[in-house]
């Protein structure tokens, strides 16, 4: 009987279906399904042995990248052979001999698979603990100018980390050189409640967002014109107020 090539049964072995053909030689060759269950185990314990934590899925070219490392595997060289070596026939084989479990190049399939599966799944280790760990933009707003502030506008940005920390970046354009100074505000949609968030200093500024805040409840953004008057309760100056879109 013959069997399946070493390399198909690799590719199987990390995801590649199998034809029809094959799913029915595995089902009556006990040598091909052994192998294959090697195979299977080498693969599971590749992916055991990197300890990132809980991993996205990485991008479909992660997986392309583990069946071209085992389908680059090359055969045995020829140039290995001497020129010079003698031409041996080997031994005809007696008539009903059981045959032989095949051994080719198993062992160096099972190791270029272990490898590839080890390099490909810390490339994407890598790439998700970089993915996560940058800020990531869940909401914006455009400011508009209140009636009394027409020369102003803004916009304002809430980003989260990978820890969940949120911060709210401003922006403000305002020709109004006004004494006191600038506040940012989170307010509930039906102004019943507000939180400041700190003084704006220039015309932009970075703040943390408290995290027992809701942004979906304090969806509004207010930038107001403070006195000095040590209140600190909202002057009922807003400069500029904009809702938050989510992304």
């Amino acid at each position: 009987m013959s069997h399946l090539d070493p390399e198909r049964l690799a590719l199987v072995a990390v995801g590649e279906a199998p034809t029809d053909a094959e799913t029915a030689h595995l089902a009556t060759c006990d040598v091909c399904s052994l192998e294959l269950a090697e195979f299977e185990h080498t693969v599971a314990v590749g992916r055991s042995t990197v300890s990132l934590g809980e991993l996205e899925t990485p991008p479909e070219r992660v997986w392309d990248r583990i069946l071209d490392e085992v389908r680059s595997q090359p055969e045995v060289a020829a140039s290995r052979i001497p020129a010079d070596a003698p031409v041996v026939s080997p031994p005809a084989a007696p008539e009903n001999q059981p045959e032989p479990r095949r051994k080719p190049r198993r062992g160096r399939m099972l190791f270029a698979l272990a490898a590839s599966i080890a390099v490909v799944l810390a490339i994407a280790g890598v790439w998700n603990l970089v993915r996560t760990t940058q800020p990531v933009e869940i909401a914006s707003a455009t400011l508009d100018a209140f009636p009394a502030h027409p020369g102003a506008a803004g916009t304002a940005r809430v980003t989260e980390l990978s820890d969940g920390e949120r911060t709210l970046t401003v922006s403000l354009d305002d020709v109004d050189e006004s004494d006191g100074f600038r506040e940012v505000w989170l307010i509930t949609a039906d102004a019943s409640d507000l939180v400041s968030l700190g003084e704006l200093d220039g015309k932009k500024g970075t703040f943390v967002v408290p995290a027992d805040v809701d942004l979906r409840d304090y969806v509004l953004v207010d930038v107001s014109q403070e006195p000095l008057d040590g209140n600190p309760a909202h002057s009922g100056d807003s400069i500029v107020r904009g809702q938050l879109d989510f992304s």
